[in-house]
Order: structure tokens, then C-alpha cells, then sequence
């Protein structure tokens, strides 16, 4: 009975088992690709089926006379055995033409590729099914091809730019791309006519396949994103070059905003009478780091120049006489006292009177610390605050480095204003000398000034907070500060 419904009338059972591919096609889900093509090959294996048992062949044109009623189904059944095999096959080109595992910039190709299919079918179906002599159309077609061209030279220049772009792959979607015109940012969308830029100031620049395929490019993200900085330091000449190199080297290694390995590298530019030229290099995570590394590397080369005792040298087109350019005989380099010291940070400076900062000043101690002393261990408690007025602390916890503490920095705070334990255990990475401010030299002043003891907890809670974003210091210590604000505050409002 199936053999009689499927044979009997071959055309019609064709033409319907067709359509019923079509529709069930319509109705299955895109998200199933592979339901879908399984789908499509059991209708065109059944609608072959059909023709080979009926000995209608869909690759060769019979001629048929115009007036022969079943002319027009059988055009019909080889147009529809057509657009299934095109189906089928563009189903396998979707699942299975993949470049490189990567599937998303593989969709250009996958485009072309399905257009090509398209392309044959429609000829397939006009050669035989309605008997069209396609050697004579494409010939007559080569005049309309050259008008089209010439019209769409600009679009097709993009198009195959960008089939060129896609093969070649420079870039991939995400990538972080630097152009020779100055353009740069993140790949946001490739398609086939243009290339979509997130640019730093989050805007996207579109830029044609075709113009983008004839600039220079850089990808910054390859072979991974780590992007390397020269920043230029002019050192006045006081000093001994290899001495200015080890200070600036410092500088380098105590910053928490740039990467470890590779190493950092200091390399001496240029000396003359007016200064050393230092060239400082260092990499970042990504390009997007550039900005808050090359401020927190400022600031530390200041710092560590100010605990040297170096001078910053005059720029290069300042008008001076020689005679007034310091030498290594008399070079007065500021001295770094703990006065000069705290007001040197921001809480003290901006809180204390003059005279406040005084006491302070001559109530600290200097504690001196070698190369790998531990100043406290994670869980014990620091009753006083210490001031960097040299060196690099390093903080640890579980033997994890957290962060580094440079000339200028301070701690011990959660100690001195809560009593509460360490998070992290502070070696001194290189020879470290600090002023030390005990509890009882501090007292006086939380008492009167209410607002000194909440400026320094807010202060550890900001420094928290940005350690913790870059990695550096646990959330615990975020939460540390919290409760060190929130402590204070229950004290003096009693």
C-alpha cells in the first residue's frame, strides 16, 4: 500500500513529500541545526527515492512539449528536489564549516559559501527542469556582471576585503587592535561590508573592509594582551648613573599596577651636564591598564626620588646657566624627615595643624629592617602606625603575594585604632628604614580630633577597596576597614 501511494503516481507523491519537508522544516526550532538537517537529508532521501523508482532523472533535461499536462509537475517536482539537496548541503555547511574552532568568524565564509550553493541550484533548476541553455545565459549575463561591477566597485571592494580579512585573520573578534592612522580599540563586530571598534572612550568606529585592509595593524592582543610602556625620567646628574638606576629600578618593582614577569627594565638613555635621561619600560595586563599604571609609576618614582635625596632635572628647553645646575658637591637634596614625611599624606596634611604634625613628628622612631625581615606575621597585631621612609614592603598571605608598600605609605593602622589582627604578613623586600608612631603618642590627637581617626579609616578602606580590584589584597581587609570605621565611630560618639 505505501509502495502504491509513493509509486503510483511518483510526481504527485514527490511534489507532496516536498512541500511536507518544507513545513515541517518551517516549524522545527533554529536553535536544533542538528534536528534540522537530519530533518532535511530523510525528505531528500525520500523524495530520491521517489524519482529513481519513477526513472525520472533530475540532472538531465526531458523535453516535453508545452501542451503535455504533466510538464508542469514535473518542473515542479526537479525544482523542489533541487532546493532540498541545496538545504541539505547548506545544512552541513552551518554545523561543519568551521574555521579553526571558531565558529563566529567562520560566518563570512560560511555566507559565501552558502551563496555559491544558492547560485548552482538556481541554475541547475533553470538547465533542467525548465531546459535553459546556461552556457548562452552566463555569456549574455557578462554584460549585466561588468555594469553591476563597476556600479557596486566600492561594496564589492568591502566584500572581498573582508572575505580576505576573514581568511588571513589578523584579528578575531575581542582582539585589541592598534591602526596606522591612530585608530584603536577592541574588535566589536565583523561583518561582510565593515569591521565595528570599541574605542577606549566607548565609542564604535565603523570602518570599511576595504579601507581597513590597506592599514597597518598591530594587534596588541596577540600572542597574549600584555602591553609594554616606555615612560622617560630626567634625573638631575648628583648621583652615580648606576646608583639613579637602582632607585628608579625600586620605583619599579615596588608598583602594584604592572606586571611581574617579564621583569621590568630600566635602561640609561642619554647623560649630560643637565641630567640623566632614564627610559623606564614595564608591561601592563592590557592596553586598557595603561592609564592607572603609568599614574601609580609617576607617583612612585617621586616618592622614591624624594627618600633618595635625587632631584628631577630641569626640562630640556629650559633657558639656565650652568652654574646653577646642581652637581654631586652641592646638591642639597631635600632631607626626608618624619615631619616632611607626614605631611607628605594626604590624611595628616589635610587634618593636622602645624603644630600637631610637630609632636607627631617628634614622638616617631626609626626602625631599621634587612632584606626578608618580617615586620609582622598574618594573625598577629601592629600597635602602632609605621611610615615607608625607604624601601619596599612586601604583603603575603598564605604565601600568596598581595601587594607591595613604597616610600610613603603607611600601616599598621588596624592595630593602632581598632586592635585588630594582620590580614597579611609584611616582609621587607629590600632594606627598609620606617618612622613608627606608637599608640600612646596618637591618642591625644583621636581624642580631640574625631575626624583625623575616620580620614584613616576611610583611607584603608579606599586602599582596600583598590587592592582588592587589582588582585592585591584579600576582601577580608575591605571588610577589616569597614569595621575599623564602624568601631570608631561607636567610640567617640560615646
Amino acid at each position: 500500500m505505501i509502495y502504491d501511494a509513493l509509486f503510483g503516481k511518483p510526481l504527485i507523491s514527490l511534489i507532496a513529500v516536498g512541500f511536507a519537508g518544507i513545513i515541517v522544516w518551517y516549524f522545527l526550532s533554529s536553535q536544533r541545526p542538528t534536528t534540522r538537517l537530519v530533518v532535511q537529508i530523510l525528505f531528500f532521501a525520500m523524495m530520491t527515492l521517489i524519482l529513481v523508482g519513477s526513472g525520472i532523472e533530475p540532472h538531465r533535461f526531458q523535453g516535453y512539449a508545452s501542451q503535455d499536462p504533466q510538464a508542469l509537475l514535473v518542473i515542479l517536482a526537479k525544482s523542489l528536489w533541487w532546493i532540498h539537496l541545496a538545504w541539505a548541503v547548506i545544512g552541513f555547511i552551518r554545523l561543519y564549516l568551521v574555521l579553526e574552532g571558531s565558529p563566529r568568524e567562520a560566518r563570512l565564509l560560511q555566507d559565501l559559501v552558502v551563496g555559491i550553493v544558492y547560485i548552482g541550484m538556481m541554475l541547475s533548476i533553470l538547465a533542467f527542469a525548465f531546459g535553459v541553455p546556461i552556457g548562452t545565459l552566463v555569456a549574455t549575463s557578462g554584460v549585466v556582471a561588468i555594469i553591476l561591477g563597476l556600479a557596486l566597485q566600492n561594496t564589492l571592494a568591502d566584500v572581498f576585503s573582508g572575505i580576505a580579512l576573514t581568511l588571513g585573520r589578523p584579528y578575531v573578534i575581542g582582539d585589541w587592535i592598534l591602526l596606522s592612522d591612530g585608530t584603536e580599540g577592541r574588535v566589536f563586530e565583523s561583518n561582510w561590508r565593515a569591521t565595528h571598534i570599541l574605542t577606549p572612550g566607548n565609542n564604535i568606529v565603523v570602518l570599511p573592509n576595504s579601507f581597513l585592509a590597506k592599514l597597518g595593524l598591530t594587534n596588541v592582543s596577540r600572542p597574549d594582551e600584555t602591553h609594554l610602556l616606555f615612560l622617560t625620567i630626567r634625573i638631575a646628574p648628583t648621583r652615580m648613573p648606576a646608583s639613579i638606576r637602582q632607585v628608579m629600578l625600586s620605583a619599579l618593582t615596588s608598583c602594584n599596577s604592572i606586571v611581574r614577569e617579564p621583569p621590568p627594565v630600566v635602561a640609561l638613555k642619554g647623560l649630560d651636564a643637565t641630567a640623566l635621561e632614564v627610559e623606564l619600560q614595564f608591561r601592563v595586563t592590557s592596553p586598557s591598564q595603561r592609564v592607572p599604571a603609568r599614574n601609580e609609576v609617576l607617583d612612585l618614582v617621586y616618592r622614591h626620588c624624594k627618600s633618595a635625596g635625587l632631584l628631577l632635572a630641569v626640562p630640556p628647553a629650559a633657558k639656565v646657566l650652568t652654574a646653577d645646575l646642581p652637581t654631586e658637591e652641592n646638591a642639597k637634596p631635600p632631607s626626608v624627615t618624619p615631619l616632611a614625611l607626614i605631611q607628605a599624606i594626604p590624611v595628616f596634611a589635610a587634618t593636622l595643624t602645624s603644630d600637631e604634625k610637630e609632636k607627631l613628628a617628634e614622638s616617631s622612631n626609626v626602625r631599621q629592617f634587612r632584606k626578608g625581615d618580617v615586620i609582622v606575621r598574618e594573625g598577629e597585631m601592629l600597635p602602632s602606625l609605621m611610615m615607608v621612609r625607604a624601601g619596599i614592603i612586601v604583603a603575603r598571605r598564605e604565601g600568596e603575594e598581595r601587594g607591595r608598600f613604597a616610600p610613603g605609605d603607611f600601616f599598621g593602622e588596624t592595630g593602632l585604632l581598632a586592635g585588630m589582627q594582620e590580614v597579611c604578613t609584611l616582609e621587607a623586600l629590600t632594606p627598609t628604614a620606617v618612622y613608627e608612631i606608637d599608640q600612646e603618642a596618637f591618642a591625644p590627637l583621636l581624642t580631640e580630633r574625631p575626624a583625623l581617626a575616620e580620614e584613616i579609616a576611610a583611607a584603608l578602606a579606599e586602599r582596600a577597596e583598590r587592592f582588592r580590584d587589582g588582585a592585591a589584597l584579600p576582601p577580608e581587609q575591605v571588610r577589616n576597614a569597614h569595621a575599623i570605621l564602624k568601631t570608631i565611630r561607636t567610640i567617640f560618639r560615646a
